[in-house]
């Protein structure tokens, strides 16, 4: 995430916007003088919006000084307090509810992606976040998903090319769509195809796949494969398969991730900790 863009820059005016609109009215009866504040945790969890909370009462009075007591993927315990703020009383209740939301959202998010990647703990396989984001926010909450321990996968359409089961049904099959694929991506973007068989598992390989998404697969159907899809991506002779193919899989429950631990796989993608995950309760308490 970086925080030079533009386009960032201009989701957090946007969010200023919406909450202040043409000034807080119950700034007239604050009296004009500095004020202090600080943020409690009403819950365990782990931190995110650090970096943000920071920019956004930034923007909302350069007077306002803030000193982080956490840092982004740290874990916290309740009653704990997390930041502490100086600055105009007015500013600092300008800008409470726009940043306690935003840090509140992304600490469930990482809370909920650490809790996960705990499952996955003295393996070799990593958690992946899905496109099922909250429109307008993707970059923030795959941000979160990192600082719980994850890794992204696609920011979007344009960064991977992924044949999933429409693509399939509406194209002359894998190994064709690979094939055109290749002839017009630059060699920095990667081909994916979701498989819902072995067959199209061995396919998508064989056609020289970079990655390989195995659908709703059962543990026994995923432990026979696997060994398969690499003995098939090792000894090819073929220019352009892959030598070291990434096995995906999804559509699992992330209760039992640990299950997957011995089956050779890479990653594991799951969309839960974006879109089930529940805000971490914050306090923000003035003095």
């Amino acid at each position: 995430m970086d925080l030079r863009s533009p386009k960032l820059h201009k989701i957090l005016d946007a969010w200023i916007e919406e909450d202040l609109g043409d000034g807080d009215l119950t700034r007239f009866v604050l009296n004009n003088r500095n004020a202090s504040a600080h943020w409690i945790a009403k819950e365990d969890g782990t931190f995110c919006g650090g970096d943000l909370i920071k920019l956004i009462f930034k923007k909302i009075d350069p007077q306002v000084d803030i000193q982080l007591l956490i840092q982004d993927g740290q874990k916290f315990i309740k009653d704990q307090r997390l930041l502490e703020l100086k600055g105009p009383s007015a500013s600092l209740v300008a800008g409470e509810r726009v940043t306690l939301n935003v840090a509140m959202h992304l600490s469930g998010i990482a809370t909920s992606t650490a809790l996960l990647v705990t499952k996955l703990s003295g393996s070799n396989i990593q958690l992946a976040d899905t496109r099922k984001t909250t429109p307008g926010i993707r970059i923030f909450e795959k941000y979160a998903f990192r600082c719980g321990g994850g890794i992204n996968h696609r920011l979007g359409l344009d960064d991977a090319a992924m044949l999933k089961e429409n693509h399939i049904e509406w194209s002359n099959g894998i190994r064709e769509s690979i094939k055109i694929l290749k002839q017009i991506l630059p060699w920095t973007k990667k081909i994916i195809v979701e498989a819902e068989t072995p067959a199209q598992a061995k396919e998508a390989v064989e056609a020289g796949a970079d990655g390989v998404l195995l659908d709703e697969m059962t543990i026994q159907t995923i432990e026979k494969l696997v060994p398969e899809l690499r003995q098939l991506s090792q000894s090819s002779k073929a220019k352009y398969v892959s030598q070291n193919i990434v096995i995906e899989v999804s559509g699992i429950n992330p209760n039992n991730l640990s299950d997957y631990i011995s089956t050779g796989i890479d990653l594991i993608s799951t969309s839960a900790p974006i879109t089930k995950s529940k805000w971490i309760d914050f306090s923000m308490r003035f003095h």
